[in-house]
């Protein structure tokens, strides 16, 4: 019976590294295109439409997108700490976790997929724009409370709430 949980859990946290390494790749290939490429996949494919949409409102998106990555990867931490206490004395099973979560998260959720995403930009962006609407739907709550809180910060600090675009329209 403890094996079979042990397997789940083993298996949730590599669907879930999967969930970090979609959202990773993503975040690179949406961002390393120029407004001027995205215009061109536009023309060139139906699904650019999808892809001119969530450039409309970086930072939005990449609420969106740390949004996504960031519950995920705090899900495996949480998963693999559970799993760990289980047959560790607890500050072995945090440090053990500590350093699980974050060799598997900077490798197998963001290094790797990141690398993968700027290789694949332009048919990964084609490819996920339409999925990332629907992501954008399901994490709208959280997404409005960081993007409106973002802002405010961003404005009472004297920072720039537009910061994205500007580096955007700089390519």
């Amino acid at each position: 019976m403890v094996e079979t949980a042990v397997i789940t859990s083993l298996v949730v946290v590599a669907a879930l590294l999967a969930v970090s390494a979609f959202f990773s790749s993503t975040e690179i290939a949406l961002f390393s295109l120029s407004d001027d490429r995205i215009a061109e996949l536009a023309a060139d494919d139906v699904r650019g439409e999808d892809l001119v949409d969530l450039r409309e409102d970086p930072h939005r998106l990449l609420v969106t997108i740390l949004v996504g990555n960031n519950v995920v990867n705090i899900a495996i931490s949480s998963i693999l700490t559970v799993l760990l206490v289980a047959y560790l004395p607890p500050e072995l099973a945090v440090a053990g976790t500590t350093l699980a979560a974050t060799t598997l998260v900077l490798v197998g959720g963001e290094i790797l997929p990141k690398s993968w995403g700027l290789a694949n930009a332009d048919s990964w962006a084609l490819r996920v724009a339409k999925p990332m609407r629907y992501v954008g739907l399901v994490l709208w709550p959280l997404v409005v409370v960081f993007d409106v809180l973002t802002r405010g910060v961003s404005d009472a600090t004297g920072g720039d709430p537009g910061i994205e675009r500007e580096l955007l329209d700089d390519e």
